[in-house]
């Protein structure tokens, strides 16, 4: 089975017909989705009031897109740069990390083996 996130038109189009009388089964076939998917888009939007995607829980990035993309391109164009390197860089452009989180964030992007040989 495949998770995937409703759009914001499914989302009101499940709304929308709820509204004008449907029942669950009937949206589930004719949009093609689960009973149970159908059911949980109500439950939030006669909770909430819409159906716009709810911010998640978790603790905040430490650093936006925009600086993680500098930091997988600098890494990128010197290969051989070390992970305290790559550390002394983004604190010049104002970005205080910890090695290891400068690791993690490299692995996710697919850059591996940064450190000193």
């Amino acid at each position: 089975m495949v998770c995937r996130e409703l759009t914001k038109h499914q989302r009101d189009l499940i709304v929308e017909r709820y509204q004008s009388g449907e029942g669950y089964k009937k949206i589930s076939t004719a949009l093609d989705i689960p009973w149970n998917t159908v059911k949980t888009v109500i439950k939030k939007w006669k909770k909430y009031g819409t159906t716009v995607t709810m911010e998640r829980t978790g603790r905040p990035s430490k650093i936006d897109e925009k600086t993680r993309q500098k930091l997988v391109m600098e890494a990128a164009k010197r290969p051989t740069a070390t992970l305290t390197e790559l550390q002394e860089y983004l604190a010049s452009t104002g970005c205080v990390l910890h090695v290891t989180t400068i690791s993690r964030i490299l692995h996710v992007s697919g850059l591996w083996s940064r450190v000193a040989r």
